[in-house]
């Protein structure tokens, strides 16, 4: 008991230091909002240690964070080697193929309608398969090397990459469009003056959006056949062996390589887009 009542004061004191800063007058600087997410995750791994210890939870159903670090630990050299096959090679590389292969499809869909009226239809209904469908297909295609997952996150990303970059190809006024016809500009030029450009915002959402699509992709489709390695492997192998610990280690590698992932591309977003109003603080 008194590892849950020292549970809840230790997140009355994390709550009012958060509130404190997020309502003080530093609220908008740097320090403040890298401490503040800092405070509260700290707050949340503290209460978790505490409650599951005070409560007797069985580490079968969930593991004290002090276990999943020291487990996470003892297999870093494992958890790498899946880092690097689910991620770097699957992911990845499904994520640069995918997205690349949908800014060239939504050029061409902008330039010849008919495209348009008949290939994005078809991609809503391809959206819509569940991975659990189609990922054993693509496994039974392309092996059961990191290549199957990489089709995998091909066939995740380039719908939603190709409906975001299509939509903001199409985000120019007919006015802007006119003017720069009385300019006698091409379509090529038109294209890179002004609706790419103006594109970006739309790219980058989709860019975002599929970063994280394809460590989904990725991992799940490990499920459905993997070499002896891989992130979706090992938490598969793990759970049936009761390993809870090196779930979780698996897990906190996927969640930081997801958090890394979309902050890379959110920078990048930042750098190209600082003139657009959603940039402006």
């Amino acid at each position: 008991m008194s590892y849950v009542i020292f549970a809840l004061v230790l997140w009355a004191i994390g709550f009012a230091v958060n509130v404190q800063l997020a309502g003080g007058p530093a609220r908008r600087s740097a320090a403040a909002r890298l401490a503040i997410p800092l405070i509260f995750g700290a707050t949340v791994l503290a209460m978790w240690e505490l409650l599951v210890r005070g409560l007797e939870v069985p580490s079968v159903i969930l593991p004290p964070p002090s276990l999943i670090g020291a487990t996470f630990a003892e297999n870093a050299g494992i958890l790498w080697g899946d880092f690097v096959q689910t991620i770097l090679k699957g992911a990845l590389t499904g994520y640069l193929m995918g997205c690349a292969a949908a800014v060239l499809v939504a050029l061409l869909v902008d330039r010849y309608d008919y495209l348009r009226r008949g290939l994005l239809p078809l991609g809503n209904f391809m959206a819509a398969l569940p991975i659990v469908g189609t990922a054993p297909i693509l496994v039974m295609w392309f092996g059961f090397g990191w290549q199957s997952k990489a089709a995998v996150v091909v066939l995740m990303v380039f719908f939603p990459m190709l409906v975001n970059t299509v939509a903001g190809l199409t985000d120019t006024s007919a006015m802007q469009r006119d003017l720069m016809r009385t300019y006698a500009a091409s379509w090529p030029q038109t294209l890179l003056k002004l609706r790419l450009p103006a594109a970006l915002p739309f790219i980058f959402n989709g860019l975002k959006i599929c970063s994280t699509l394809a460590l989904i992709g990725a991992i799940v489709a490990e499920f459905f056949g993997s070499p002896t390695q891989g992130l979706g492997f090992r938490i598969s192998t793990s759970i049936g062996q009761l390993n809870l610990g090196l779930v979780w280690s698996a897990i906190v590698v996927s969640a930081l390589a997801g958090t890394v992932f979309y902050g890379l591309v959110a920078l990048l977003e930042r750098r190209a887009t600082f003139w657009h109003a959603s940039q402006r603080k």
